[in-house]
């Protein structure tokens, strides 16, 4: 009897550290899923914060190139019109020289002789005379 009595005590204390281990288990477990779910977390906090950096260099980005880009715009717009301004005024000269080259040669031709020159002399004596 003591034997079996024995053997009872060692199948109880046997079940006791079985349902203990199996309880530092269930504990062990609901830590691992606790740490688990923190670490999810901290995952998809880190991955919000790096989508939320990539988001704003992107913008970032996006402004800067616009700057750049009006930038650009502006002083092609300015070198345009100054090379328009150089254009126009380079026409406006090479026109005073043609002007003044087609002036000299009618004049030459109409003033060649003494008589056409006599003539004109008149007539601006004559006009003179009359205002």
């Amino acid at each position: 009897m003591a034997g079996l009595k024995e053997r009872e005590e060692t199948i109880e204390g046997a079940l006791a550290a079985a349902e203990q281990a199996k309880n530092e288990m269930a504990a062990l477990q609901a830590d691992n899923e606790k740490l688990l779910a923190e670490a999810r977390a901290e995952r998809d906090k880190v991955l919000k914060e790096a989508v939320a950096t990539a988001n704003a260099i992107k913008e970032e980005a996006k402004e800067e190139t616009s700057k750049i880009t009006a930038k650009m715009i502006e002083d092609a717009k300015a070198t345009i019109d100054n090379e328009k301004r150089a254009a126009l005024a380079e026409v406006k000269t090479q026109v005073a020289e043609l002007s003044l080259e087609i002036t000299e040669k009618i004049l030459k031709k109409e003033l060649g002789d003494k008589k056409s020159q006599q003539d004109l002399v008149e007539g601006y004596i004559k006009d003179l005379n009359l205002n």
